[in-house]
């Protein structure tokens, strides 16, 4: 079956019309990971790093918050959602390897996809900002989907 793009009609940009559909569980997870150069090793203290600004994974995580809760207003054609939960946990996968996981969850007719990847994303950008001051060789290596649950399909890749 081929597929076509979702948010297109007659050749022009459209939102998706959602009106018709049942309302179901929704959840998406989405992962960022950050590389961090070698001269941020001295900076990291009990798996979080402190800076003048403040803890910068707390901060992140705020700010990962803030951005999913307003994905429709950041992202065109974007369903503005009534989210339940956004949970955002940072560690470090290894020494200078930030692993961000946004969650999301609402009850609704679309899915929380793209608020996860913002909020991962987001998050991934506020370690940036408050770390550039030690080093402008901080990489963002990717932001995924890794899982979705409700709606027509389920998407799972750890």
């Amino acid at each position: 079956m081929k597929k076509d793009f979702s948010h297109v009609r007659d050749q022009q940009p459209a939102m998706v019309d959602v009106g018709l559909k049942n309302d179901t569980q929704r959840t998406a997870i989405a992962k960022s990971l950050i590389q961090l150069p070698s001269e941020m090793k001295e900076h990291i203290k009990d798996g979080e790093i402190k800076t003048l600004k403040g803890p910068v994974f707390q901060t992140a995580i705020i700010a990962g918050i803030q951005a999913a809760k307003r994905t429709y207003e950041l992202i065109p054609l974007c369903h503005q959602l009534n989210i339940n939960k956004v949970d955002i946990q940072i560690q470090l996968a290894t020494p200078l390897l930030v692993e961000i996981t946004c969650e999301a969850r609402c009850t609704g007719k679309t899915g929380v996809e793209m608020e996860a990847l913002t909020g991962a994303s987001v998050a991934a950008l506020t370690v940036y900002d408050m770390c550039k001051a030690f080093s402008h060789e901080i990489v963002i290596k990717e932001t995924r989907l890794i899982h979705k649950t409700g709606g027509k399909s389920d998407f799972n890749k750890p």
